[in-house]
């Protein structure tokens, strides 16, 4: 009861010092679809180590986890009690969040309650939840989840609980009775549970055909998923992840963990590529993620792995990781807040791996609690975090260096769960431990939303961090891009990426305001490149500055107007940002900012000036 009222208040306090609490209204009617939104444009591979549509355009994926929820019994292993509710976060979680995507978390054991025997009521509701946010204009990748191996490895009375695996796989163990010693965090199981070692041991060695019964009921779902969704819809499902934070359990003797990766790990992943095929996923790739501490940053837990013998795994698979400050959760090794680039080393790391293996890379978890002893840091790391998917320069370097910000990372925040503090989750089935707070699960406390009162979809977060101008989808090939969000730790304004005392115009433009700043090389295609308009950029008084013109409240988008306003296809209110550059091999970029009024002909001028002269200069 005491932790129950001190989670209240500190969500209070959170509310308050972060800022914005802000809330979906009524949306517009639905725009008439634009020629480059057909299906057909806008279904996604991999080329050239970039996710890419139909049309050419380089696409970055934004967005979150969908959802937690799934992870508990509370609706049978689904992420909502109802599409009615799916359609409503879908709908807040492009209007108020931003995102383009989704990681859509799917349940093992509620997809195989019996072994052999796929639960097709489990797989009608998911399919239908799922069809909530591709109709809302999100592209989704389902993900198999697992944490700890199965929630039916752990006592009624246990301190934890994991998800995943069925009942029947747990059965079929004599795994020991499941302890974790001195565990302040949940995670230590991984490698501190006998129960959850030896079973996800098993699995990867297939002990009991375990395996085999998992990529058999993979291979089902996904079959069943392409059958039953339309195909405007499936069009928008962009690949399947199989296997959440993959870790060996324990090694063999002599075993290494990069050994691990490349003689046990990666050939599930061959074997799931090929159930994917099977199952008609042929032109969609394996979001395939390496051991779970290859990124690790703190030395005793990171174990060397990051896909280093895979080779190219190409255009078929996309490098998918996950990255969370465990320094700076562990309220231990880092004491302070994150500072401007932070995290730029490990993003540019996570590029460099996809690089090597010629493929895309996104990673599909990032976060930091928002409750607890160390939630101070929550505002500030995200920051961090988002800035580093948007460059490998750092906001003080990034005008100086801009030509090595190399390519926008794409993203799955965790999480996005609309239940967030109004759970009711009988933790191990224990009646007398009923879980309302936070995510319910494991003491966790990370969604990005929750419903108010009345409810209404309302933001936990700093909405000038969430919802971000990125790159939706860039004609040609994408050079710099760079997000000041000018978001809030408590009261203080965090600016990392000022713009120069050398660029006074630009300068005067953006004033005290939010900006980003994308430079590209184009490709001679006919479709605009889209950059995310916040809902803290109204059309009306957004300024944009490019080589392509200059514009205060940009045009509703005609195929000859270089520099417009659309909104997003689902009818949630979204809005894009679409200038058009159809020639070949040319330099262009733009500033998009909300910090001008009205501002005079002469000082866009001046700014497009500057712009095209730094420009020059910068990427010659």
């Amino acid at each position: 009861m005491h932790m129950s009222k001190l989670r209240v208040h500190l969500l209070g306090v959170l509310v308050l010092v972060t800022g914005f609490v802000t809330t979906v209204g009524s949306q517009p009617a639905r725009a008439d679809t634009l020629w480059f939104d057909s299906p057909t444009s806008t279904t996604l591979t991999v080329q050239n180590g970039r996710f890419t549509d139909a049309l050419g355009r380089e696409v970055v994926l934004r967005g979150y986890n969908v959802s937690g929820e799934t992870k508990l019994k509370e609706n049978n292993g689904l992420p909502f009690a109802s599409v009615a509710d799916a359609k409503k976060s879908a709908t807040a979680l492009r209007a108020l969040g931003g995102g383009n995507s989704v990681r859509f978390l799917l349940s093992w054991a509620y997809a195989e309650p019996v072994r052999g025997s796929v639960s097709s009521s489990y797989l009608a509701a998911a399919t239908a939840q799922m069809g909530a946010f591709l109709d809302a204009g999100i592209r989704v990748y389902p993900d198999f989840h697992q944490d700890l191996y199965s929630r039916w490895l752990f006592d009624s009375d246990s301190w934890y609980t994991g998800d995943g695996a069925p009942k029947w796989a747990v059965d079929l163990g004599n795994y020991p009775d499941e302890y974790c010693g001195i565990c302040p965090f949940w995670g230590q199981n991984i490698t501190s549970n006998a129960a959850v070692t030896k079973a996800t041991y098993d699995f990867w060695h297939n002990t009991y055909g375990i395996q085999d019964s998992f990529l058999d009921t993979a291979q089902k779902t996904m079959a069943y998923l392409k059958q039953n969704l339309t195909s405007a819809q499936f069009t928008g499902v962009v690949g399947f992840d199989p296997y959440n934070e993959p870790h060996f359990g324990t090694l063999d003797s002599g075993q290494t963990s990069r050994a691990w990766e490349k003689d046990v790990m990666w050939p599930f992943y061959v074997k799931f590529r090929a159930r994917m095929d099977t199952a008609g996923w042929q032109d969609k790739p394996a979001f395939v993620e390496p051991n779970l501490f290859w990124n690790a940053n703190i030395d005793f837990q990171k174990q060397e792995g990051g896909l280093l013998d895979a080779g190219t795994i190409g255009p078929r698979y996309v490098f998918n990781t996950h990255f969370y400050d465990q320094k700076a959760i562990s309220g231990v090794f880092m004491w302070g807040k994150a500072e401007d680039g932070q995290y730029a080393t490990d993003m540019g790391t996570i590029r460099d791996r996809a690089a090597a293996g010629g493929t895309a890379g996104i990673v599909s978890e990032f976060g930091h609690p928002l409750n607890g002893n160390v939630s101070d840091k929550a505002p500030t790391v995200l920051k961090a975090m988002y800035q580093g998917l948007d460059s490998r320069v750092k906001g003080a370097s990034w005008w100086a260096n801009a030509s090595g910000s190399g390519p926008v990372l794409s993203g799955s925040q965790w999480q996005w769960d609309i239940y967030n503090g109004r759970h009711h989750e009988l933790m191990n089935d224990n009646p007398d431990k009923v879980l309302t707070t936070g995510d319910a699960w494991n003491d966790e406390d990370l969604s990005a939303v929750r419903l108010d009162d009345s409810g209404t979809a309302v933001l936990r977060q700093d909405a000038r961090m969430l919802d971000r101008v990125y790159p939706g989808a860039t004609a040609g090939t994408t050079l710099a891009f760079t997000y000041e969000d000018r978001s809030r730790d408590g009261s203080t304004t965090l600016t990392w990426n000022p713009v120069p005392s050398s660029l006074p115009n630009v300068s005067t433009l953006v004033g005290s305001g939010q900006y980003g700043v994308l430079v590209w090389r184009s490709k001679g295609i006919s479709a605009p490149t889209e950059l995310h308009l916040p809902a803290s950029f109204p059309t009306a008084t957004t300024t944009v500055v490019s080589d392509l013109g200059t514009v205060y409240g940009p045009p509703a988008y005609t195929s000859t107007t270089p520099i417009a306003a659309g909104t997003d296809p689902g009818n949630t209110g979204s809005r894009r940002l679409l200038l058009t550059a159809p020639d070949s091999g040319v330099l262009h970029y733009a500033l998009v900012t909300n910090g001008a009024t009205a501002p005079s002909a002469t000082v866009l001028n001046a700014a497009r000036a500057e712009l095209a002269s730094w420009a020059a200069q910068e990427f010659s």
